[in-house]
């Protein structure tokens, strides 16, 4: 079956964050992410304004919950012995203790999660072509699962399959993905 890498926020997770409120705390770019809009800011704003956003994760942890049939779909390729890997725009440590809030930080080794300041922000590909050089895998045997256009688009630009879940079922982002289901539960 190959590698699998996953988003973390929305795919591995139930969608909970509103990121909207958040660019509205920090006031940012409405019409831009939250990375895009920190990266717009004075350069002498951006240090303190990423720290506001990693304090936000941290708060938000304590409410993660698995999303429909992730913990499933990770146990049963683990028992494949597939690589697996998450790739998200959070911080490592935070993705960290979201893993093991919802029970599957024992099925990804902490040097597999890459969150933003160890790799370009998705879309860019760099965090998902870290993984596979780090497991020896082509990109032509890995999958990228995610929910949100950056995870497709990365996955896209490092050449790997691609699955997006499309929890509202609006098919928005469904001609940038190779397939495209309701729940983990389709994979």
């Amino acid at each position: 079956m190959g590698a699998w890498v996953f988003d973390l926020d929305g795919t591995l997770t139930v969608p909970q964050h509103d990121f909207a409120g958040l660019k509205r705390q920090l006031g940012l770019d409405p019409a831009l992410d939250v990375l895009a809009g920190i990266a717009a800011r004075p350069a002498a704003e951006r240090d303190a304004l990423h720290a506001r956003v990693a304090a936000w994760e941290r708060e938000h942890v304590a409410d993660a919950r698995p999303a429909d049939g992730a913990v499933a779909l990770v146990e049963r390729l683990a028992a494949a012995g597939e690589p697996l890997g998450v790739l998200t725009r959070n911080t490592r440590a935070s993705a960290l203790h979201t893993l093991e809030t919802i029970g599957l930080a024992g099925f990804f080794d902490g040097e597999d999660v890459v969150g933003r300041g160890c790799a370009a922000a998705k879309p860019a590909p760099d965090g998902l072509i870290l993984l596979l050089d780090r497991w020896g895998v082509p990109a032509s045997e890995a999958t990228m699962v995610g929910d949100w256009i950056h995870d497709l688009e990365a996955g896209r630009a490092a050449g790997t399959r691609t699955i997006w879940v499309d929890h509202a079922g609006d098919g928005r982002f469904s001609g940038s993905a190779d397939r495209t289901v309701r729940s983990l539960r389709e994979v």
